[in-house]
């Protein structure tokens, strides 16, 4: 951990922590160091071995970065566990989503750490973080459905999108429409068709985000609507 903490700092760009501060509007205790998530990704596979307790380390630091790469780690071993070995890790990351605390954070591990449980096991953990008052839990509800609509199953984002349409949180409003889209992606007749199902009920901004890959015509009968 401690030479992945000093890699970390070695490979922070003044001007890519520029931008972070600007995207990610960070809490006043959120320290920012500057790298680029391909980087952090590349590390975090040479570390993939790190223990549990490491991780937890990590995911606790008031380090933005660290908390990256302690998820991307996770990630890692998801994807090389099976079983009652993959559950306790999906479990490590559900009880410690207070430390998943930016959407660069949620949108990087969801779908890649709770997603891959998702296609074997049951769902109603969505359910369960949906009904959150923690922002990002609801997020990463909705994020972590991603792996199911690249697997050809878009019930339960549907559903997400129904129960959350009220959300005040503008951040949920995009990521709903991102799922969405990411639906059209493999099948516009059946998103456009939920879209004109919906369509009332539906924020304005997922509406948007929803229906960016349309054509113009076909989007601006949907957005001129909301």
């Amino acid at each position: 951990m401690k030479e992945l903490r000093s890699e970390l700092r070695d490979l922070a760009e003044p001007n890519v922590r520029a931008q972070q501060v600007r995207v990610l509007s960070p809490a006043d205790d959120d320290e920012l160091l500057g790298v680029r998530v391909p980087v952090i990704r590349k590390l975090a596979r040479r570390y993939r071995e790190l223990s549990l307790e490491d991780v937890d380390v990590l995911l606790h630091s008031r380090v933005h970065d660290e908390r990256f790469g302690g998820l991307l780690i996770l990630a890692e071993q998801v994807q090389i566990s099976r079983g009652a070995d993959r559950k306790a890790l999906v479990d490590f990351y559900l009880a410690r989503t207070d430390c998943v605390d930016n959407w660069d954070l949620v949108d990087g591990s969801a779908h890649v750490v709770l997603g891959p449980w998702l296609l074997d096991g049951p769902l109603d953990v969505l359910d369960e973080l949906a009904g959150s008052a923690w922002l990002w839990d609801r997020r990463i509800a909705v994020l972590a459905t991603l792996a199911l609509i690249r697997a050809g199953r878009f019930e339960p984002t549907f559903r997400l999108v129904l129960t959350l349409r009220r959300d005040p949180q503008p951040l949920i409003h995009k990521a709903l429409g991102w799922m969405l889209r990411e639906i059209g992606r493999r099948d516009e007749r059946l998103m456009v068709d939920f879209l004109d199902q919906h369509l009332a009920e539906l924020p304005r901004i997922t509406v948007r985000y929803a229906t960016e890959r349309l054509t113009p015509g076909e989007r601006a009968r949907f957005v001129k609507r909301r």
